[in-house]
């Protein structure tokens, strides 16, 4: 991370100068506003925390609980939200502190004695070189604590305000005014109406609602799905066990139903998902008799021979499997998309809900908000255009289809009553065909798989050739790499901060970046031209990357290339002082692996890779590809004031 850019000052340096306007904000809810979030979790956070980033963006955050949430449901936290919290400077506390997932057992009946369970299979939980960062287990409330403090540290110093329920929503029709959104907020007291009443009006409203959503209601939206006949338990214990794996992630599917085991964070704490049997467990599922200590016995029950023997119970609870999913997730009707501009989103668990066991829920509803709050921002501030607002649902939407698509078949699969290995009859399912489907999903329930179809953020796969590795669509995978002015071993993808920048990434082609037969130079000499889209979006006052960040990887080692020789724009001057920015240039890291065969780069050519706010590979291009770079740019940003 980088500081001290205006200035030196004694203290922690991740924590951000306040805003000019903070002062002049009130305590209290404020009457107008830019965005309006209701909702604190997952997706209300990492929205909150994204638009925090831009302190003159005026950004309230609404939630009816009395304060923070103490114990979260969701915990899985897979690798590519790692990497999205990276870019907010929270990943090395996440990692430290979670469980790391790094295998799964599989247990099914054993064949001598089906009344016993005996384990089938072991397997890598995340694939190698999939992610730079593990999949871990952390406690929801925790991530959300991260967040939180990411906020208060900001220049925005933004906080939620709780104890607010959102009671009714109107958009004024046609949307002449500057603040369209008017919201009627219900303050409460123990989760009680108090009778006190406030209204605010916003330009925009994000409804980070969860499964029962205020805002969806009021813009006429619905879940549309079905909840099965599966019930499941599911309890955070400290528990004493002859269970073999139980400091493992282990799936048990037994004739006396199934167990997903999920260890988690500080060495003793587990969560034990419980299928609950129709007939064995019809009793307490009628009568709605579900207590920790029941359970156990289930649990007991389906680990035979071993036991497990509850020693503390830190959060337990019961849920029905159900998917469901709006057909789009903001105001505008889909026969008007692109003749108005949305004003009303819906984000996370208001606009898909779906069964636990997978551990999507949390990580998709984030990246919800990570797709949205870049937009929002670059629209609010003037950068790009309104209609970029039109790709949040467009995008979203089908992503949370795969993941239904998904989450029924793993819930299927999971439940289904084990059968024998081989051609064996009945509707049940092979342990081996369930393993295997587990390992081939790993992409996605990694997060790694989502592929962006192309639209005005997004562009068709022309050049792929040149970069095979970062395919268009997708999100840009990291390598190790080398910074030239400082020769410290970086991960390339983690220069992305969540600061709304485009990152324009220079793969430089074989020729000395200082030659003048260098494409590379030429590109870097075009981008601090007056035709530059540097120089076209750039706002006056603005640093140099504040729009779009440039940044440059050659094929030359570290020590073979000279600083002083950099291009201008890979040494630009910014803040107050004029100060040089010399961490814009890269090199190979030869002690691992070299990122141009890494990633697929075609060594003669070299190739311009533009990612998107949200890392997601936006385009790839020749090196002299300045005229598309150019024309694909113009589609999105508008020109600077």
């Amino acid at each position: 991370m980088q500081f001290y850019l205006d200035g030196y000052r004694p203290g922690d340096p991740f924590v951000a100068q306040p805003h000019p306007s903070v002062a002049d904000r009130p305590d209290d809810l404020p009457e107008e506003v830019d965005v309006l979030i209701v909702g604190c979790g997952p997706a209300g956070l990492v929205l909150a925390a994204q638009l925090a980033s831009f302190p003159d963006i005026r950004t309230a955050v609404v939630d009816r609980r009395d304060g923070p949430l103490e114990v979260g449901q969701a915990d899985g936290v897979a690798c590519r939200t790692v990497e999205m919290f990276e870019a907010f400077g929270l990943a090395d506390q996440l990692v430290a502190e979670g469980y790391w997932v790094n295998e799964v057992s599989f247990w099914r009946p054993d064949p001598e004695d089906r009344s016993k369970i005996a384990r089938t299979g072991r397997i890598q939980d995340v694939e190698d070189g999939l992610s730079e960062m593990p999949h871990v287990i952390v406690n929801q409330a925790r991530m959300l604590a991260y967040l939180r403090g990411f906020m208060e540290r900001s220049a925005s110093r933004l906080r939620p305000h709780y104890g607010v329920h959102a009671s009714g929503l109107a958009v004024e029709a046609g949307g002449g005014s500057e603040y369209p959104v008017t919201v009627t907020l219900q303050h409460l007291a123990d989760l009680q109406e108090t009778g006190r009443t406030s209204t605010v009006r916003a330009r925009y409203v994000v409804g980070c609602d969860g499964a029962r959503s205020g805002v969806r209601t009021a813009i006429g939206r619905e879940l549309v799905g079905d909840l099965t006949n599966q019930t499941w338990g599911v309890m955070d214990v400290l528990a004493v066990t002859d269970f073999p794996d139980i400091r493992l992630k282990a799936a048990i599917s037994a004739d006396q139903g199934s167990i997903l085991i999920i260890p988690r964070e500080g060495g003793y704490l587990v969560r034990v998902y419980l299928e609950l049997d129709a007939v064995r467990d019809r009793d307490m599922l009628e009568n709605r008799s579900v207590t920790p200590e029941k359970l156990t016995a289930v649990a007991n029950r389906i680990l035979h021979p071993y036991t497990l023997e509850v020693k503390d119970v830190g959060w337990w609870s019961v849920y029905e499997i159900g998917q469901r999913l709006c057909d789009k997730f903001d105001d505008v009707p889909a026969e008007e998309t692109g003749t108005r501009v949305p004003r009303v989103f819906i984000a996370g668990d208001a606009c898909h809900t779906h069964s636990a066991k997978a551990g999507q829920g949390m990580n998709v509803s984030m990246a919800d908000a990570w797709n949205l709050g870049w937009k929002l921002g670059a629209v609010l501030r003037g950068t790009a255009r309104p209609e970029l607002l039109d790709t949040y649902s467009a995008e979203r939407q089908g992503i949370a289809q795969e993941l239904i698509d998904f989450d029924r078949e793993f819930s299927r699969m999971f439940s289904a009553a084990p059968k024998e290995s081989g051609p064996a009859e009945g509707g049940g399912v092979d342990p081996a065909e369930f393993q295997r489907y587990f390992a081939a999903q790993g992409r996605f329930t990694a997060g790694v798989a989502t592929t962006y179809a192309p639209s005005m953020i997004t562009a068709s796969a022309e050049f792929q050739h040149l970069a095979e590795g970062f395919p268009v669509g997708m999100r840009f995978h990291s390598a190790p790499v080398v910074r030239l002015a400082d020769a410290k071993p970086v991960q390339l993808g983690h220069v992305a901060r969540a600061d709304g920048a485009w990152r324009l990434y220079v793969f430089a082609d074989r020729a000395d970046p200082a030659s003048p037969d260098s494409r590379a130079r030429a590109l870097c000499d075009f981008l601090v031209s007056e035709k530059s889209p540097i120089a076209r979006y750039t706002p006056a006052g603005a640093d140099p990357d504040s729009v779009i960040d440039v940044r440059a990887v050659f094929q030359q080692g570290h020590r073979d290339l000279a600083v002083d020789t950099l291009p201008p724009v890979l040494l630009p001057r910014k803040g107050r002082f004029g100060l040089i920015d010399y961490e814009k240039a890269f090199c190979p890291d030869l002690t691992t692996c070299d990122v141009v065969d890494l990633r697929g780069i075609d060594r003669n050519a070299g190739c311009i890779v533009l990612v998107r706010p949200d890392q997601y590979v936006a385009h790839v291009l020749p090196l002299d590809g300045h005229e598309e770079l150019a024309e694909f740019l113009s589609g999105v940003l508008l020109d600077a004031q």
